[in-house]
């Protein structure tokens, strides 16, 4: 017997499914010259609104902080736009910035998405698997999961995972990432379009 989505989610997919699909489409056209703003973008992301952090990056980008190399601090802590914890990830934007050319090369030299996450986990400061695998669905790599509190909610309410399930450790991340991976499979919805299914159901938008 087929695994179903519940109802609820079911019809969440049915109304959201193009728009999600066109969504995806959208990462995968991302161009490399524009990947270190999206890089930026899952540093002032955690803790913060993902439109705040979207404010703040198109900010950076029309001000050419990748070659002008300026302290963004007075940007991350604008009221406008707040992104908490700014002084740190203001410290975590400059240091991307002098590593982006190696990040870069070493990327596109490595084939495997886990591999390429396992990377930026262990040179990116600020960057746990989360983060690592926004990033990388962001430009366009699959079948990477983005556990934040949303999508495990959602993985509890679809009886993939128990309610007191954490990812708090690598291997309990990969442990959970599997079971969505597998659920993804049998429901025949693809783990990326499950993911931005599952924000809107919790936020009512879709955004990255």
């Amino acid at each position: 017997m087929a695994i179903q989505l519940p109802d609820d989610v079911a019809l969440a997919y049915s109304e959201t499914k193009q728009r999600i699909k066109l969504r995806l489409r959208d990462f995968a056209a991302v161009p490399k010259s524009a990947w270190f703003y999206e890089f930026c973008f899952c540093i002032c992301t955690p803790q913060s609104k993902a439109e705040s952090a979207l404010m703040v990056v198109d900010r950076l980008a029309s001000l050419d902080f990748l070659h002008e190399g300026f302290d963004p601090t007075y940007l991350l802590e604008d009221k406008a736009h707040y992104i908490r914890f700014h002084n740190v990830k203001a410290s975590r934007l400059l240091a991307l910035r002098r590593q982006w050319p190696m990040l870069l090369e070493s990327i596109e030299k490595i084939k495997n998405p886990l591999e390429i996450r396992q990377y930026l986990v262990q040179e990116v400061d600020g960057y746990g698997l989360k983060e690592a695998s926004h990033v990388l669905r962001n430009v366009g790599y699959k079948d990477l999961a983005i556990l934040d509190r949303h999508i495990l909610r959602m993985l509890f309410r679809c009886g993939v995972i128990d309610e007191c399930q954490k990812v708090s450790t690598q291997s309990s991340y990969l442990q959970v990432e599997k079971l969505a991976l597998d659920y993804s499979k049998k429901v025949g919805i693809s783990l990326d379009e499950l993911d931005l299914l599952f924000w809107f159901m919790n936020t009512g938008k879709i955004l990255k």
